[in-house]
């Protein structure tokens, strides 16, 4: 029986999860499996992903091949890298401490490398809402600024009226004054 290590999805529409499984390669892709290894959601940022290391060297020890994607998640994850050193430990190139060793440090290497993506991830996630932050409010001044130079042009025009119409009664006064002098 061909046996394939691959993801079966779940989740709603435009929100995919995926369980890393093994099952048959002639079964349907969301159908009977034969055990699950983990999980991968690519929803988050980074991905999240949840396996177990042992279960999957072992399936493919026992000859499963993994697809595309799932091969992809597992050298993702190290377990290629795992099974790579147990066949070094099985040929005798290395002893185990050797393998353990390595493999532990290529886990710290990851896992410097994964904390320093969601730090910068973070970090600039930060930036951004401090500069949106610095526009809302800048906007939000030049919109002040606006209406208060709005509110003061009717003053102005209300002070430039109000000694326009002053000078129409001088000037309404000033023909009676003169009509009673040429008399």
């Amino acid at each position: 029986m061909p046996v394939k290590i691959r993801l079966q999805r779940h989740g709603k529409k435009g929100k995919p999860f995926y369980h890393i499984v093994v099952a048959d390669s002639r079964a349907p892709r969301d159908g009977k499996f034969i055990e699950k290894l983990g999980v991968y959601n690519p929803n988050t940022n980074p991905a999240t992903i949840n396996i177990d290391t042992e279960k999957a060297v072992d399936w493919l020890y026992k000859g499963a091949q993994p697809t595309d994607t799932a091969r992809a998640i597992l050298s993702y994850k190290g377990v290629l890298y795992k099974k790579h050193l147990e066949v070094g430990v099985k040929k005798g190139a290395l002893t185990q401490e050797q393998a353990d060793a390595k493999f532990a440090a290529w886990l710290d290497s990851k896992e410097s490398k994964i904390t320093a993506k969601k730090s910068t991830l973070a970090s600039s996630k930060e930036e951004l809402a401090k500069a949106r932050l610095a526009a809302e409010s800048k906007a939000k001044e030049e919109k002040a600024k606006a209406i208060a130079a709005k509110n003061i042009v009717p003053v102005e025009e209300e002070v430039e009226a109000a000694p326009a119409e002053e000078e129409t009664p001088a000037a309404t006064d000033a023909p009676e004054t003169e009509a009673p002098a040429a008399e």
